[in-house]
């Protein structure tokens, strides 16, 4: 009842390639239509529950009743599929699936709902598909499908028909081990040109039937425990970073989706996933110290176009205040919350970055085998130990830093709360919340300065020669002046607060 697959995008260019790569020699490979009909509730409950569900007619006469359910967001996920006897009318009956995990998580969602199931939209694909027996990393033999699927999403909305194109390659494991699909997957990013996409055609679907994207995808904690080895504990904050990473990221990598917070929280979780590898890889089989270079570069690329939005909204601030004081500024606006460009999106659709994901995928799984070395909570205190020591050195010296100084010790902050967050259910959580109360603010307010040093940098740079370009930025250098008195106050009190993770 978990089907574990993966699937990516096909760039246009690629298609044709794919699409014989995918047929192969001989009679190998099938190839099959596929229509179905996605179900919900007018209001969406299925889709904000993670939930599925579709009766879809493969080929001529073969009606198949699906439910698929939220599963880790990365490779794993829940799903229960009947085939319906041929003199059975194709209609949906949701008691197939009762006695299912997924089946309860569906009852639990509808409630008092069920006969207000609709078909909200569906799909038309031909598949072309085939299974591949390949030897795993392990030594062990697997079996994958490759399915390509090309075709359309359409959806009747009050503005009429709409349709999306669907052009992927669904990986999926029928038996052997995982590495095994991680290696043809790679295999295939590298010879196709592939991009890593999590989002399913239902989730993609129900985004085309209501006119409004899914919300971005925020941090989520990692399961750990005390006693927990670092290999394990490593994979789980990188399996909980990757779960906020990927859906972002194929928001912003799809021409024409995501916006300015999409970017923010894959740039959140980018360094998220970062500080997981930095402070509790060390020593860890199977991390490769060039992955940090590989995602420090992707964050630095997307950097300038979050500091765009920045600027543009910190900008804004600015010019209302101008406007109040009957003042009318000259500047032009920055290029924040513009559509981001092929260009921009290209480091995002990099080969190299995609199969660094899936050598993450594998750190992951082999971090669920037996290892030794330190029990993660003696790990944890010293990583913390140390972050929170170079914070408050730079703390006590806050008056004297320069502007990159100030932004370096923002990112130490950063990482000291990621670090924090990943490691919460070792610690007393009363103790925790009353340290991050500090430590959150003093972040925050390092970060608004940062904000406004950026903004008065791009307005100098247009060269200011109004009234209203000088009160602009007269503001911003107020402005950041409280800001500045207000992050050495809450520095003193993060530097005074006891280290609740000592023993």
């Amino acid at each position: 009842m978990v089907e574990i697959e993966l699937k990516f995008q096909v760039e246009p260019a690629r298609r044709d390639a794919v699409r014989r790569a995918v047929a192969g020699s001989g009679a190998k490979a099938q190839t099959i239509r596929l229509q179905a009909r996605y179900f919900d509730t007018p209001d969406g409950r299925l889709a904000a529950a993670g939930l599925a569900l579709r009766l879809r007619r493969e080929g001529r006469s073969r009606w198949v009743q699906t439910l698929k359910g939220r599963g880790d967001g990365v490779m794993h996920r829940l799903e229960h599929e009947l085939v319906l006897p041929s003199a059975v009318p194709a209609t949906l009956d949701l008691a197939r699936h009762d006695g299912t995990p997924v089946g309860a998580a569906l009852r639990s969602a509808l409630s008092s709902h069920e006969a207000g199931l609709v078909e909200r939209f569906a799909t038309d694909i031909r598949r072309t598909r085939r299974a591949v027996r390949m030897r795993a990393p392990t030594g062990e033999m697997a079996t994958i499908e490759l399915a390509l699927d090309e075709g359309s999403i359409c959806a009747r909305t009050a503005e009429g028909p709409c349709r999306v194109a669907v052009s992927e390659v669904e990986f999926e494991l029928l038996d052997g081990p995982p590495q095994a699909l991680l290696a043809l997957a790679s295999r295939w990013v590298e010879r196709h040109g592939l991009w890593l996409d999590v989002r399913t055609k239902a989730e993609r679907g129900h985004v085309l039937a209501s006119g409004v994207a899914s919300p971005p995808v925020q941090a989520r904690a990692p399961l750990v425990g005390r006693r927990m080895l670092p290999a394990r504990a490593l994979a789980a904050m990188v399996q909980a970073a990757l779960a906020q990473v990927l859906p972002n990221l194929a928001a912003v990598a799809e021409a024409g989706q995501g916006g300015p917070e999409y970017l923010h929280q894959l740039r959140v979780g980018l360094r998220r996933l970062r500080t997981a590898l930095r402070e509790f890889g060390t020593g860890v089989e199977g991390v490769d110290a060039s992955w940090l270079a590989t995602l420090a570069q992707l964050f630095s690329s997307l950097g300038t176009l979050r500091d765009s939005d920045v600027i543009e909204q910190t900008l804004a601030q600015a010019r209302a205040a101008a406007r109040a004081a009957g003042l009318e500024p000259s500047l032009p606006p920055a290029r924040g919350g513009q559509a981001l460009t092929a260009q921009d999106r290209a480091p995002l659709r990099e080969r190299g970055l995609h199969r660094l994901l899936l050598a993450l995928f594998g750190l992951a799984l082999a971090g669920g085998q037996p290892g030794d070395g330190r029990p993660l909570i003696e790990t944890a205190r010293r990583r913390l130990n140390r972050l929170h020591k170079r914070a408050t050195a730079d703390a006590a010296r806050f008056e004297t830093l320069d502007d990159t100084e100030r932004h370096m010790l923002r990112k130490r902050l950063k990482r000291l709360r990621y670090s924090l967050e990943f490691v919460a259910p070792l610690f007393a959580a009363k103790a925790l919340r009353r340290y991050l109360a500090l430590l959150k603010p003093a972040q925050e307010v390092l970060g608004e300065c940062h904000d406004l040093l950026l903004a008065e940098a791009a307005c100098r740079a247009a060269v200011p020669h109004s009234v209203g370009d000088g009160f602009v930025l007269g503001w911003l250098s107020t402005r950041r002046e409280v800001l500045t008195a207000q992050a050495a106050t809450r520095l003193t009190a993060l530097s005074a607060a006891p280290r609740f993770w000592k023993p």
